[in-house]
């Protein structure tokens, strides 16, 4: 029997996993890049104890919990319903369901052979890498062996960017309202020294917007101007930019519409960080009108993508 695993970094189910998902994502090697287990996790348990509190604080403004569990259930469930003799289901890297709660569940039900899709449209070693790296390691340590195929990035997939387009199209009243508009993709961000070491997501991010513009002159949808900038900075190092903070304080034009580009599903960095945080510093900054698109999420386009692309098509 064949199976489809989306996998994404998950996120609290309440505030008591706050702690548990800072914990686990702070002592990925992915993440930290230490050589050392033991540096790590003091690394780790300081970033932990540091952001602990301010992080529950953050999902206390959007309901106690991550949505990501729900928009991913629901993901899962209309997926199903489409594909009666395949399985589908989906694993979380720092909260659960973890991956390996999930192989336990695909080793009773005889699976011989899986699709991973992670859903992270560009690829990133603290993303993309990660996600498949813990399912494979967890596969191993539980002696089950299928056959895996797994999917990189898809950012340049048609359908995928007509369901970004569509979320787009949603937030104006018209095309032609665009023209009051600037549009800023937003991005989540990177430690420079991840990029240097060879990691592909910025450049990613930078032919994805390419990519969206050219789409959205061809709807005749034509913004003031379009721009990138990246969210979630953390800590002293140095990050890739500029930071979208940076950007509503230099930006002329005070209607501004927000697309979370590296995201497929809302979770707290676009429902706390985009429309609370950063609304704020937009009514700072006098902005008369500041909008967020939402992701993709489980809505039809992107299902079809999913559905159309990737299990009636598998590589």
């Amino acid at each position: 029997m064949k199976a489809v695993v989306l996998l994404n970094m998950g996120g609290p189910n309440n505030l008591d996993e706050v702690e548990i998902f800072l914990k686990n994502m702070f002592n990925d090697k992915n993440i930290i890049a230490t050589k050392s287990n033991l540096l790590r996790k003091i690394i780790a348990f300081m970033i932990t104890f540091s952001r602990k509190e301010k992080a529950k604080n953050n999902y206390r403004q959007i309901g106690g919990k991550s949505p990501l569990v729900e928009i991913s259930s629901k993901l899962v469930e209309k997926l199903q319903t489409r594909n009666k003799n395949i399985f589908i289901t989906y694993a979380t890297r720092y909260t659960p369901p973890f991956s390996k709660t999930i192989i336990k569940e695909l080793i009773k039900k005889n699976i011989n052979e899986i699709l991973l899709i992670p859903l992270y449209p560009h690829y990133s070693t603290t993303t993309t890498k990660s996600s498949i790296e813990d399912f494979i390691e967890n596969a191993e340590k539980l002696n089950f062996k299928p056959k895996i195929k797994y999917i990189k990035r898809f950012y340049k997939e048609k359908l995928y960017n007509d369901a970004i387009i569509k979320q787009i199209k949603n937030i104006l009243s018209d095309n032609n309202n665009a023209q009051n508009y600037d549009l800023i993709f937003s991005a989540h961000s990177l430690p420079q020294k991840i990029i240097k070491t060879g990691d592909t997501y910025q450049k990613e991010i930078e032919e994805h917007v390419f990519i969206l513009n050219k789409l959205l002159k061809k709807e005749n949808i034509n913004f003031n101007k379009t721009h990138l900038a990246y969210q979630s900075k953390l800590g002293p190092v140095k990050w890739i930019g500029p930071s979208l903070e940076k950007m509503l304080e230099k930006i002329k034009n005070k209607k501004v519409i927000i697309y979370p580009i590296s995201f497929t599903l809302d979770n707290s960095e676009t429902l706390q960080e985009l429309q609370i945080e950063y609304k704020a510093i937009a009514k700072k900054y006098h902005f008369q009108d500041y909008k967020v698109c939402k992701c993709p999420n489980d809505n039809t386009p992107f299902i079809n993508f999913i559905q159309n692309r990737y299990i009636d098509n598998q590589p």
